[in-house]
């Protein structure tokens, strides 16, 4: 029996002083951002209006290391990420409006009432009950439409996915990929068909909304997918570009079926 309690101290004592850790790290950040603010020329004319699209910029950032494996780069972009939302907080301290502990508790206090099938007696087995039980319980929370919180800054590829998922989350879905296959042929014929340039673009929208629609089904994020297609394509097209740069000729010499060759064999690198 004292063997066990010393094991248990030993893990209350590992517990705690990594806590410690991360608190004087955490602090240590964000004293610094209060440096910059305060001693910082550029730091101190920022809003939260002329930083959001370098907080966005850094979200991108951050997902490209995620998409190259790179564990260290990672880590930075992690860290920048944070510089930015710590910024963001910061000003919101100096308005008035929220502090650093507001920001917290409101997170652990959401993160506890959205999942009651583990801190409450829910029961929640599968993902779609999870997700269902999500958009019930923000709606309690007072939200007048499930698609009230859907950014409309978002690309709208990203935006038609999300919607797509909250309406899907009450049953207001395609019975299967069997349909939404049909409906993309149909809307494929419908573009063929549209005549003029308005009713082109409204064609085209409908097949990428339905588009979206399918990737739900086949279990990948639209957004992931155009972004792996297009890096794909870059690859290959980069490989023709060296093939054309090492040989003594100019784009405007190639013929289509030379460059359909140089295509394919990229495709087959």
């Amino acid at each position: 029996m004292a063997e066990k309690r010393t094991i248990e101290q030993l893990k209350e004592d590992i517990l705690a002083e990594r806590e410690r850790t991360l608190s004087e790290q955490f602090l240590r950040a964000l004293s610094l951002v209060e440096v910059l603010r305060q001693e910082c020329p550029w730091d101190r004319k920022q809003t939260p209006e002329s930083l959001a699209h370098l907080l966005l910029e850094e979200s991108y950032e951050l997902i490209h290391a995620i998409d190259q494996h790179d564990e260290n780069e990672l880590k930075k972009e992690c860290g920048d990420l944070f510089l930015h939302l710590s910024f963001q907080v910061l000003l919101g301290e100096e308005r008035g409006s929220f502090s650093f502990s507001e920001v917290f508790d409101a997170l652990c206090h959401k993160l506890i009432s959205r999942h009651p099938h583990v801190f409450g007696e829910v029961i929640a087995e599968t993902e779609e009950v999870v997700l269902q039980n999500w958009e019930r319980l923000k709606l309690r929370e007072g939200r007048k439409s499930m698609l009230d919180g859907v950014p409309n800054a978002m690309s709208e590829l990203l935006r038609a996915y999300r919607v797509q998922k909250k309406v899907a989350g009450v049953g207001f879905d395609w019975p299967s990929d069997e349909g939404v296959l049909d409906k993309l042929a149909e809307e494929v014929r419908e573009l063929k068909e549209a005549a003029s340039k308005e009713e082109r673009e409204e064609e085209f929208g409908d097949l990428l909304f339905t588009l979206v629609n399918y990737s739900r089904f086949i279990g990948t994020n639209p957004e992931d997918a155009l972004r792996k297609a297009t890096n794909k394509f870059m690859g290959r097209f980069r490989h023709i570009e060296e093939t054309v740069q090492a040989s003594d000729r100019n784009w405007q010499e190639y013929t289509p079926e030379e460059l359909d060759l140089l295509w394919r064999d990229a495709k087959r690198r």
